[in-house]
């Protein structure tokens, strides 16, 4: 009887031990799934944050330019500022920050998330699950994570844009903006300039990653360091912000014109149409590429900086992490 109770026990011991063996390996692969997105789009929302409050500015001179037919110059530019802070104050160079918040806190959010995302399931496709991905994958990583941004939060891009470029006394907040544009020209417009963007998006997103991530695989073949040093990240961030901005220039001069038509008197239908009217009036370079030697300045100073950023607050997390499970 004692050695039926003893088998009987053990039985019962290795029915209790074999459970934990099928369930545990399971949770801990889901929960670091989670946490590693959970991750991506903490530090994606601040790196954007940082980066778009930084050239907050001369965004928004940018912009300005870019829907009038006036001629760009770094003097009248300077000009526009420094007008701009004596009438209106200098927290105004900073008018329609809020939406460019609203807007690009989810949008890099979402962007560096997917583009994570999108590494790993090119990866195992390709079959370089846990190394660096090849050029094309790369290319396509980078195209799908903005694609898929500009997606979900476009209207919000429209919003920031027509901001920036009217007075305080036509739109008071971000709220205002969608209903006065909903109530006096239609929901649709919230999606005007749509196409372009997109057309945009792929090679801007897909040259910005695709050279940041190219730049860090020669830089770790070529020094032996895994990490590149802050300084790096940036130098790395502003090549890629330099060749994705200037490849899809002209069509973001085309999305800002289609998005702010109804409050600055033109009208623009087709991507197509939008060009040819811009080319008639203000000449090719002047028009289509106006505003690109500030984007020489101020996108490669953002994209550096968002970059950095995220790499940088993606290793701050993980970091706290294990620390936060050596403590326990």
């Amino acid at each position: 009887m004692g050695s039926g109770r003893a088998a009987g026990g053990q039985v019962g011991f290795k029915q209790k031990d074999v459970e934990p063996k099928i369930h545990m390996p399971i949770l801990p692969e889901a929960a670091q799934e989670r946490r590693s997105v959970l991750n991506s789009l903490i530090s994606g929302a601040f790196a954007g944050a940082v980066a778009k409050t930084a050239v907050a500015p001369l965004d928004r001179t940018k912009i300005i330019f870019q829907v009038s037919s006036n001629r760009f110059s770094a003097k009248e530019a300077y000009r526009l500022i420094y007008r701009t802070y004596l009438h209106e104050g200098f927290f105004s160079l900073w008018r329609g920050n809020s939406a460019t918040m609203v807007r690009v806190i989810p949008y890099a959010a979402i962007q560096f998330c997917a583009h994570e995302e999108y590494k790993q399931i090119l990866g195992s496709y390709y079959g370089f699950q846990g190394k660096a991905l090849t050029p094309l994958p790369r290319f396509i990583a980078g195209s799908l994570a903005g694609t898929t941004a500009a997606m979900l939060t476009y209207p919000l891009d429209l919003v920031r844009a027509r901001m920036a470029v009217t007075p305080k006394e036509m739109y008071s907040n971000i709220v205002h903006v969608f209903i006065r544009i909903s109530r006096e020209e239609g929901m649709k417009t919230l999606y005007r300039g749509f196409a372009p963007t997109i057309l945009g998006v792929i090679p801007y997103a897909g040259l910005s990653f695709f050279t940041y991530e190219t730049l860090k695989k020669f830089h770790a073949e070529r020094s032996g360091r895994t990490q590149p040093y802050p300084v790096e990240r940036l130098v790395f961030g502003a090549c890629a912000g330099l060749i994705g901005q200037s490849a899809s220039y002209p069509l973001d001069v085309v999305r800002r014109r289609m998005q702010t038509a109804g409050v600055m008197g033109h009208t623009y239908g087709s991507i197509l149409r939008t060009m040819r009217d811009i080319i008639r009036e203000e000449g090719l370079v002047r028009g289509l590429y106006k505003g690109l030697s500030m984007n020489w300045v101020k996108g490669p100073i953002a994209v550096g900086i968002s970059f950095t950023t995220f790499d940088l607050t993606q290793i701050l997390l993980r970091k706290w992490e294990q620390g936060v499970k050596v403590e326990r």
